[in-house]
């Protein structure tokens, strides 16, 4: 199976950017399965109603969310509406929508998505995502009644990734990290047959202090004070993500590549 995945969408040219250039890749690359991680695709912060319709008009066919999961008030119900959206397992127990589902590829074949957010220095003390993923991952092994399976761990820290890409070694088809809108360079199979790579990378403006526009962080950081809000960058968005060919029989991942098309970044493809 051939299933792409795309980091965090930041605002509006991030919005642009999947819209203009995921139908042609779609075609191009004969995906069988879209994921996007949408979690910043309104304003930089959280995800509307409108702009998930956008994403799944554009050809995701998954949109995770992370830590801003509802900092758009209109999530609160439409995740319940629409089940192609998943938020975070460990959110909340009290959270709308769930934290992991099967879905439906080309040819009849099931992928599982599921997401996890991480603890360490993230705002809020969230639950553990290693017993999260843990038993969904025992509810749906490899080789069983899915073909592949997606883990989106959404979390600060490089080494929290890491362990959860070795915990998930063998027990899921791809680990994805998003969250920190930095792709990094360690694409690669894991000794148990899982694909990895620890940050995705944002679809955004990378002319930018992760995807926002510079004068305002640059000041919090120069001074220390606040003087308004971030917002979004709006040049030319790269789309960064992960392309992963896996096997059906096995749900093991066999070829992994780096995704990073159009902006300022140089480019990388399949």
């Amino acid at each position: 199976m051939r299933i792409l995945f795309l980091g965090d969408v930041m605002g509006r040219s991030g919005r642009a950017a999947v819209q203009a250039q995921l139908p042609q890749l779609r075609q191009d690359w004969r995906l069988d399965f879209v994921v996007v991680n949408g979690e910043n695709a309104t304003s930089g912060m959280g995800l509307s109603g409108d702009h998930a319709k956008l994403l799944f008009a554009a050809g995701a066919d998954v949109v995770t969310l992370g830590d801003h999961a509802f900092d758009q008030k209109d999530m609160l119900t439409h995740i319940e509406a629409e089940p192609r959206i998943i938020r975070p397992l460990n959110y909340s127990k009290a959270a709308p929508g769930a934290g992991a589902r099967v879905f439906n590829a080309t040819n009849g074949r099931k992928v599982l998505v599921a997401q996890a957010l991480g603890q360490v220095f993230m705002k809020r003390p969230f639950d553990d995502p290693f017993s999260a993923l843990d038993a969904v991952l025992r509810q749906y092994p490899m080789g069983g009644q899915i073909q592949a399976s997606l883990v989106d761990i959404h979390c600060e820290a490089t080494s929290e990734k890491m362990a959860v890409g070795h915990f998930c070694d063998g027990r899921a088809s791809i680990v994805v990290g998003t969250h920190t809108h930095v792709p990094t360079a360690d694409a690669m199979v894991l000794p148990g047959g899982t694909a990895y790579q620890t940050d995705a990378g944002m679809c955004g403006d990378y002319n930018s202090v992760i995807g926002m526009e510079k004068a305002e962080p640059m000041r919090r950081f120069i001074t220390g004070m606040p003087k308004a809000r971030f917002t979004p960058a709006t040049q030319e968005a790269t789309l960064s993500g992960l392309y992963i060919e896996t096997d059906d029989r096995t749900g093991k991942a066999n070829r992994v590549a780096m995704v990073r098309q159009g902006g300022c970044l140089g480019q990388a493809a399949p």
